[in-house]
């Protein structure tokens, strides 16, 4: 992407996008403080004392961002399915330090992010809120839980990483950009998902 270039990207993307990041991160902030006040098995700062209200602001964020999740996965699988990883890209991957090899890159970690958040969203539905006051960290669905938080950490990371050497400043101006296309207009939504149910496209 040349540095002169001023990408578009459709309003909602940007709106899914920006809910979704804000969610994970309030859930990562809130899951670190979580693990680090009642758990600690493998290691932590010791930031705060156990408290019951860290556990439920956790599990609103999770509350949430298993909604938004489900529409952003819907909509980056059907709609925004060419920035995941594509049938070539491990191909493309033995082409290091090429433009090609940057962006197969960032595919990979987009779908790395998509299954870790999936992941998380899953398994929290799937845990008590009364385990780790109770002492029961040896849980499966919390140990896939932290999984999932050290992944989603990591390809956030990634994310912004190859966000930055791919489409540099102007990428990240247009996600938070607040113009949009006629045709995007939210009062067109209700009309368009009339359409979409009428013969729904998979």
């Amino acid at each position: 992407m040349s540095p002169r270039t001023k990408p578009y990207q459709p309003l909602l993307l940007r709106l899914l996008h920006g809910l979704n990041a804000f969610l994970a991160i309030g859930a990562l902030i809130t899951g670190f403080l979580v693990y680090d006040s009642w758990d600690r098995q493998f290691g932590g700062l010791a930031l705060s004392q156990a408290n019951r209200s860290l556990i439920d602001i956790h599990g609103t964020f999770g509350f949430f961002a298993f909604f938004i999740f489900l529409a952003f996965a819907f909509y980056s699988i059907r709609i925004g399915k060419k920035r995941l990883i594509q049938p070539d890209s491990w191909e493309k991957l033995r082409l290091v330090g090429k433009p090609i090899w940057w962006y197969s890159l960032h595919r990979l970690t987009n779908t790395a992010m998509l299954f870790a958040a999936g992941l998380a969203v899953i398994s929290g539905k799937f845990q008590d809120e009364n385990w780790l006051p109770q002492g029961e960290s040896d849980r499966l669905w919390y140990f896939l839980h932290l999984i999932a938080w050290v992944i989603l950490l990591v390809a956030i990371a990634i994310h912004l990483l190859m966000s930055a050497k791919v489409g540099g400043v102007p990428l990240f101006i247009s996600m938070i950009d607040r113009q949009y296309r006629p045709d995007e207009h939210p009062r067109l939504w209700p009309h368009k998902i009339r359409q979409w149910l009428r013969r729904p496209r998979f």
